[in-house]
């Protein structure tokens, strides 16, 4: 398994992460055994992924609870990445120790901001007023979190969906910041116009979330009929599909969307690859990308994700699934929010 260094800090992280938000089971994943948990973190420290990714929303909570288990006696081996919400900014120390405390460690390896601060972003995490209308400013939340790191609570400082201004906003503020985590796959290339080539510029690396799209590049479903209403309101389907959960009130382009998952698909099978291992080989094949987040649910699931960690592209084959993908990238343009409306992102 591939490892780079975080940023310009001394972590090495796999080159695959392994997504934990449904670890505790949700409302959004559904039911999530324990047993599968420790089968997925366990297998996965064997087979050489050590980076693992949640948040202390992530099932309020029960996500980071369920990774801690996981690790017991192998906390050593891992690195672990956790997110404070930005309606939490004014008391960083505090939300940081209540997550330390449900994963059991005395250190969390990388902390991000897992928005940016912004009043839409912050209306998202909570309905206190107060907050929504004077929300932390990034120097203060940024000045917390630096003190974590001197205290070494957090080895390494990052944040989570900031776009092109906002990163150098962060970057003006003198904290070091090693890492962007941010929505990036066949189907959402819109960081690669203004925040890839600034993160390649000031050594900020970028771990890709949704790499497969919530499912959609793993082949799972055939029509847009078949994916889940809460997994349908991205600015990739027209906003009916979401059943009341879109926010975005856009076409979409789903049309696009699912002639590049037939296309993936044949691509897939002529190189004799499931579809899945084809898309996180291309996001691989990136020179921007550190590390792509994947979910993980069981091992077969596991062992598939990480086999395509190896799988070497030709230079052809990427510029044809950049050329597959491009009529959706031209639908959906270079805003890399796709769940606002274009004109109203949280990421700028």
């Amino acid at each position: 398994m591939k490892k780079e260094k975080l940023g310009k800090s001394d972590i090495d992280i796999s080159a695959m992460t392994v997504g934990c938000w449904p670890f505790g089971g949700g409302e959004y994943w559904g039911e999530q055994s324990q047993k599968d948990v420790d089968s997925v973190v366990h297998a996965a420290l064997d087979l050489g992924v050590n980076t693992f990714d949640t948040a202390e929303m992530y099932n309020n909570g029960e996500s980071e609870r369920s990774l801690g288990l996981a690790l017991k006696g192998r906390r050593h081996e891992a690195v672990v990445i956790s997110k404070i919400s930005p309606s939490n900014c004014h008391r960083v120390r505090e939300h940081c120790e209540q997550s330390l405390q449900r994963l059991g460690t005395d250190y969390i390896d990388s902390y991000m901001l897992h928005w940016p601060i912004n009043k839409l972003s912050v209306e998202h995490f909570t309905t206190d007023m107060n907050l929504i209308d004077a929300p932390p400013t990034v120097e203060e939340a940024y000045a917390q979190l630096d003190e974590l790191k001197k205290q070494g609570l957090i080895r390494s400082i990052g944040m989570s969906n900031f776009g092109r201004g906002q990163m150098d906003e962060v970057v003006r503020t003198g904290v070091q910041v090693d890492v962007n985590e941010i929505s990036y796959n066949i189907v959402s290339r819109a960081i690669e116009a203004e925040i890839a080539p600034y993160c390649m510029k000031n050594r900020i690396s970028i771990i890709g979330s949704m790499g497969l799209q919530q499912g959609l590049l793993a082949g799972i479903y055939r029509t847009a009929d078949d994916v889940p209403k809460h997994q349908a309101h991205s600015r990739h389907y027209p906003d009916f599909r979401g059943g009341g959960t879109s926010r975005h009130g856009e076409d979409g382009a789903e049309k696009e969307l699912f002639e590049v998952v037939d296309r993936l698909r044949s691509l897939a099978d002529e190189l004799h690859v499931h579809i899945a291992q084809l898309a996180i080989a291309w996001i691989l094949k990136k020179p921007f990308m550190t590390s792509t987040l994947v979910g993980s649910r069981n091992i077969d699931e596991l062992k598939m994700n990480i086999a395509a960690c190896t799988l070497t592209l030709s230079d052809d084959t990427e510029a044809l699934i950049d050329e597959i993908s491009q009529p959706v990238l031209d639908v959906l343009g270079n805003n890399p929010d796709y769940y606002e409306h274009s004109s109203k992102s949280r990421i700028y």
